[in-house]
């Protein structure tokens, strides 16, 4: 049995599309042979059934070799939290010396169903064997049945969506509107300013079809408490506290780190980058409200905040924390190298 090497985190990078390009811009910015990766693990929330497992099209997608195993994780708001931890697992447990851990959401083309009987219908079609089970099947379909089921982020046992959750818990525990928009307020104005002073430089630049060149968070919009408080609550109403102000916006996302065991990183050359706060130090640079919370992305934009803001500040421990759907939550203490 091998001995317990302690995982060490290169680089990592946040981007708002196409996992591949995120997995390539993290080659090309650490400059790792592909060969050296031996693992790709991508964490998602809302799955597309063409590409089921995300971290295999990101891998081959990227031109690593089709012989280096990938797995896809889903944890809700924590599934690229997850994929980290099992990358540190697997480096922990000797299998593997360096690993690729991202995730990614597509929240602006999610898959939308047919409706049960259509589906059912549908599935009939393509086993019948003659013209007239065909016909047959075809005259049985009505209008109802082509109404499409849209997704919704929402619990499947308690059918309670993020923001009804969110508005009850604010009332149980006594959380205000004015301490809700003051702490939104606070996490756009913060990233304005780490934006402003080039501290949110990590975004690789996409034309994304049809649109403009993604450059940097397009999310960020620093209002007043003024203005947000002429909104409607968005979920209980009329008396709930959650708005579109106050809530994380839907967003595209995908990110991307390079965890290697401490050994093998420093015979490459790499130089490492890693490793309940006071408000004085908590989300200095934004948070998810202000930078977005494309789901199955989330865990490695943050930690990839967490590494940039230890090396600029010259700090030793960064925290991570985030909860996730079903009741989960997930935590990390994330250590700088020595220098």
């Amino acid at each position: 049995m091998k001995e317990w090497r302690r995982p060490f985190l290169l680089a990592g990078k946040k981007f708002s599309h196409y996992v591949n390009f995120v997995s390539m811009g993290l080659l090309n910015r650490t400059g790792i042979p592909k060969d050296a990766v031996d693992y790709l693990i991508y964490g998602t929330v809302i799955q597309e059934v063409k590409t089921s497992n995300v971290a295999r099209e990101a891998a081959l997608g990227a031109g690593f070799s089709d012989k280096i195993p990938s797995h896809t994780v889903t944890m809700a708001c924590i599934s690229s939290n997850q994929a980290m931890t099992s990358a540190v697992g697997l480096i922990a447990a000797g299998q593997c010396d360096a690993v690729v851990a991202g995730g990614v959401e597509f929240m602006s083309d999610v898959p939308i169903r047919h409706s049960r009987k259509m589906r059912k219908t549908m599935l009939s079609l393509n086993k019948a064997k003659t013209i007239g089970q065909r016909l047959s099947l075809l005259g049985s379909i009505r209008l109802a049945h082509l109404s499409p089921e849209l997704p919704a982020v929402a619990e499947f046992s308690t059918a309670e969506t993020m923001g009804h959750s969110a508005d009850r818990l604010a009332a149980a525990f006594g959380v205000s509107r004015v301490e809700q928009d003051e702490f939104a307020l606070r996490s756009h104005s913060l990233a304005k300013k780490a934006q402003d002073n080039g501290l949110l430089e990590d975004v690789i630049s996409f034309k994304v079809p049809g649109r403009d060149i993604v450059s940097k968070d397009n999310g960020i919009r620093p209002s007043s408490m003024e203005q947000m408080a002429r909104l409607k609550p968005a979920f209980v109403k009329p008396h709930g506290t959650v708005t579109a102000a106050n809530s994380s916006f839907l967003t595209d996302g995908a990110s991307a780190v390079l965890i290697m065991c401490v050994e093998n990183a420093l015979a490459m050359g790499f130089k490492p980058k890693v490793g309940t706060p006071p408000m004085e130090k908590f989300n200095l640079w934004g948070g998810s409200l202000s930078l977005g919370h494309p789901f199955g992305a989330t865990g490695c934009r943050l930690v990839t905040t967490v590494a940039h803001r230890l090396k600029k500040e010259g700090g030793q421990y960064g925290l991570v924390a985030a909860c996730a759907a079903g009741g989960q939550g997930h935590a990390m203490v994330i250590e700088a190298y020595p220098q």
